[in-house]
């Protein structure tokens, strides 16, 4: 897996980089989405995320290190998703909001 999906996606889940995604590497739970080992490293996908929440492996902030097992592990169970959604009505409202690991459905 070259890129992340970090905790800022958590609750605002926009769907704007599966759709640019050359490998269909997105795979979709209720509020966060995971980048599965099928990345090929193009990075399209960062500029796509309206919240920051890309980042390439070697890049993660120090306190989203965790986020690389995370997106692993989720992407061998979620639904792969290759079509832009809505986001939440209330992206917006959690968009930096700190310490949202705790409210990741699985």
């Amino acid at each position: 897996m070259a890129y992340a999906v970090t905790e800022n996606c958590i609750k605002c889940k926009h769907t704007d980089c599966v759709e640019v995604c050359p490998v269909e590497c997105f795979f979709e739970g209720p509020n966060f989405l995971v980048i599965g080992d099928e990345c090929i490293d193009c990075a399209l996908c960062v500029a796509e995320c309206p919240v920051d929440a890309i980042y390439y492996e070697d890049d993660l902030p120090s306190d989203q290190l965790h986020f690389l097992e995370i997106n692993k592990e989720l992407s061998l169970i979620w639904p792969n998703i290759t079509v832009k959604k809505e986001a939440p009505i209330d992206a917006d409202k959690w968009d930096g909001v700190p310490g949202k690991l705790k409210l990741l459905e699985r």
